[in-house]
């Protein structure tokens, strides 16, 4: 018998259920202050054991015990005494948190959102963010990071595209065991472990709607979505993965056994801890009307591989009696807390068991590191969508006016999942809680849908908590304004509302400007007016308000426009490509965001940006990505492919792995080797303009010749390589031969002799060099990794 088995074996069955269960400071006490933007959750830490006689597994929302650091490292030491003290053996809790943009805490470190950093097409950029919102966590007593999100957002309707990393499988895997190295440390030594996130198919749901269902069969499941999670599995020791809301074919996601059991223990060879998404136990009730009891909910998940209910224990409370009468196997129970025992075994929070896994010595966050390499990320994922050559501006060349609704705004800058959405989560909750939000009831069942209620006339607050936290952040105004000091703001466009500004007053106030800086975007959020957000599907996902009205408006009038949009996911900006002399993305960049477009604008830094995802021109063009099948979605390599009748251009807007310098770039390919495991190219990268610059070589390839459709264009690999004016450097880009696998009609996965094509560009549209090889077969068993 294990040391693991000897502590189940002493635990009677409450003690086994509270393993598997969370609790949230809510279950202390539902009461807040009074305060406005920050205010703390009163709690009494002396109620876990009323609320959780027979243990504490998992501690959910703990940052929310108080807005200060200092005071929630104390009182997390407080509430894991109190949890020991009836927890069988003085087993701790697992203290979790969200990551994605640094630590969620009113106080956490904070940089670009995922989508953001994924624009670096740099995996050492969260890496940067895994480590940082690592060793912060661990400095107050969090054990895990419920994060990456490894979901490919292929449908721009949904609200979390920015929470993710794009819409190709191999920049979200690349991104995403950066972040998970980068958390977890080397060899797993940091003393916090990542949960990668959204197990499976969650960013594609019907329509863009969240938590629809997803229609995608099972080979593409397997081929194509479950690609993020097997490498990091394989390749960063991934051992924590949440569920995601969807259900597929029928069967939720949350209880779908072949999902969670064939797909991820089977062919992907997991060997980890499965957590719940909150509240995802409870939607088998209450959603999705498969069960008829909390019990039956909770039996249903686990028996299917979940191992964990979050963020408290509605269902699971219910298994005893299914227990008792053989409805429910306490075996089956018994593989899930042994799932959590071994966490916690790993993190040293069992007594009298050594760490299966000991964390080197804690890394103190030096004064300033953070805010520095927050800078450095931001430089990175600005993106340059469209310059006719006005860009880099130059200071006191130009006559420079500033107009639209997002240039002097901090808070629009941040998503959900950031420092700025969690200090606003309490005022929210109080304000929703209280009846003051109107035609709102004041209850406890208005939460599941407190992400889609509105907040009339929060903006002002919202932005002062943004300004609160992050003093020394400039808005673009405000950067823009410290380096040319003649820059003029005019107050016009909105966010919210149509036909906010006079145009003959517009016109009069820009005439004698060489140039108009327009500021836009979106506001993504959890509460309060957000366009973008979790739970904030769009069926028009555009700038919302007047403002592509205000930038047409100047085009039309012959100003030239500098367009900044300001945004975590690709919106409809064909009006606004045309009416603009350049377009700049600033993908959600955080506290960083104002001074690096400046910097950009004004040429301090080269943007070097490349888009995750691509942008259509319509609406009706969505679910638009790249990779899509041979004979479907937008291009073809052999044949016209059918367009849409009433668009005069049926191609992406902005194409996957588009970006601009302010230089030109060169590549063509210079060596090809191949054997029976790996491919490998080189490629010649040369700077053909004037200015130094950063490339961005990315190699795809296509099978032409498979047993089953396959993509028309599968990205292997990339690089980023900075060039000084006229130079050039040899780039090497390899893959495994693995890499091109896929499942044949028999069901075996690999990878048939034949024909591929290798194409080698600037973006998945600008094909600079191509190439054919001939591949041997590559035959891997199903469940290996």
């Amino acid at each position: 018998m294990t040391d693991l088995n000897k502590v189940l074996s002493r635990m009677d069955l409450d003690q086994k259920i509270g393993q598997i269960q969370g609790i949230v400071p809510m279950d202390m006490t539902a009461q807040s202050t009074g305060s406005n933007v920050l205010g703390d959750v009163m709690y009494d830490v002396e109620a876990v054991a009323k609320v959780r006689p027979h243990g504490v597994g998992h501690l959910s929302l703990g940052g929310q015990l108080t807005a200060d650091i200092g005071i929630l490292r104390r009182e997390l030491v407080r509430f894991q005494e109190a949890a020991r003290q009836v927890s069988p053996m003085g087993i701790g809790v697992l203290v979790h948190a969200e990551g994605i943009s640094g630590l969620v805490h009113p106080q956490g470190h904070q940089f670009a959102t995922s989508w953001g950093q994924a624009a670096s097409w740099n995996p050492q950029v969260p890496w940067t963010v895994g480590d940082i919102a690592a060793r912060q966590s661990r400095e107050i007593g969090i054990h895990l990071l419920f994060s990456p999100v490894l979901d490919l957002a292929r449908d721009i309707r949904w609200g979390r595209v920015h929470e993710t990393y794009g819409e190709d499988p191999e920049l979200v895997t690349r991104m995403g065991v950066g972040f998970i190295r980068g958390v977890q440390g080397v060899e797993g030594r940091s003393g916090v472990l990542a949960a990668g996130k959204h197990f499976l198919g969650y960013g594609v749901s019907l329509a863009g709607l969240n938590q629809a269902t997803t229609q995608l069969g099972k080979r593409e499941l397997t081929d194509v979505y479950a690609e993020p999670f097997r490498r990091a599995i394989t390749e960063a020791g991934l051992s924590i993965v949440m569920n995601s809301y969807n259900d597929l074919d029928g069967i939720p996601a949350v209880s779908n056994a072949w999902l969670l059991q064939d797909l991820l223990r089977g062919q992907l060879g997991f060997e980890g801890l499965v957590v719940s998404d909150y509240g995802a136990i409870s939607m088998l009730l209450t959603s999705y009307l498969t069960a008829a009891t909390p019990g039956d909910a909770a039996a249903q998940a686990i028996t299917a591989g979940m191992d964990v209910e979050l963020p408290s224990a509605a269902m699971t409370s219910g298994l005893r009696p299914l227990i008792e009468n053989g409805t429910f196997s306490e075996e089956t129970l018994d593989r899930a807390v042994l799932n959590v025992l071994t966490v916690k075994q790993r993190l040293g929070l069992i007594p009298g068991l050594a760490p299966s896994v000991s964390s080197d010595q804690q890394r103190p966050i030096s004064d300033g590191e953070p805010e520095l390499k927050a800078i450095e990320v931001a430089a990175q994922s600005v993106t340059l969508l469209a310059n006719d050559g006005i860009l880099p501006l130059h200071p006191g060349r130009q006559k420079i006016a500033v107009v639209g609704p997002a240039a002097d705004e901090l808070r629009i800058h941040f998503g959900a999942y950031s420092s700025v959405a969690d200090g606003e989560m309490p005022f929210a909750v109080r304000e929703i809680l209280t009846g003051n939000v109107p035609g709102i009831e004041a209850s406890p069942d208005v939460l599941p849908d407190m992400f889609q209620t509105r907040l009339p006339g929060v903006e002002p607050i919202f932005e002062e908590g943004a300004r609160r936290l992050h003093p020394l952040a400039a808005t673009v105004l405000g950067a823009l304004a410290a380096i040319d000091t003649d820059v003029k703001y005019h107050n016009y466009g909105s966010l919210t509302e149509q036909d906010s500004f006079i145009l003959d007053d517009l016109l009069s106030d820009v005439e004698d400007a060489d140039v108009v800086i327009a500021v836009v975007g979106e506001r993504t959020g959890w509460f309060g007016n957000h366009t973008a957000g979790e739970g904030r599907t769009v069926a028009h996902p555009q700038l919302p308000g007047d403002q592509t009205e205000l930038v047409d408006a100047l085009g039309a009038a012959g100003k030239r426009v500098i367009t900044v949009v300001i945004s975590g996911r690709p919106l409809l900006l064909e009006q606004i490509h045309t009416a603009s002399s350049a377009v700049v993305l600033a993908p959600l960049l955080g506290p960083s965001a104002g001074e690096t477009i400046a910097n950009m604008i004004f040429g301090r830094i080269s943007p070097s940006g490349r888009t995750p995802s691509t942008f259509p021109r319509s609406a009706g063009q969505i679910p638009l990505y790249h990779g899509h099948p041979i004979g479907s979605g937008y291009d073809h390599p052999h044949l016209k492919r059918y367009g849409y009748t009433d668009l005069p251009d049926s191609t992406p807007l902005y194409p996957f792995g588009h970006g601009l310098a302010y230089t030109t770039f060169d590549m063509s390919i210079t060596d090809i080797r191949i054997n029976e495991e790996r491919l490998e190219v080189d490629a010649t990268v040369r700077n053909t303009g004037t200015y130094a610059g950063t490339a961005v070589p990315q190699l795809y390839a296509r099978d032409e010749g498979a047993s089953v459709v396959r993509p028309v264009r599968q990205l292997l690999d990339f690089a980023r390589v900075e060039l000084g004016p006229g130079c050039d450097q040899v780039v090497h880009l390899s893959a495994p031969l693995s890499r091109l696998a896929y499942t044949w009609p028999d069901g075996r996965r690999g990878l048939e002799a034949g024909t591929v094509t290798l194409l080698l560009g600037s973006s998945s549209a600008a094909i600079k060099a191509t190439s054919t090889i001939e591949v041997p077969e590559v035959f891997i068993d199903r469940t290996t990794r």
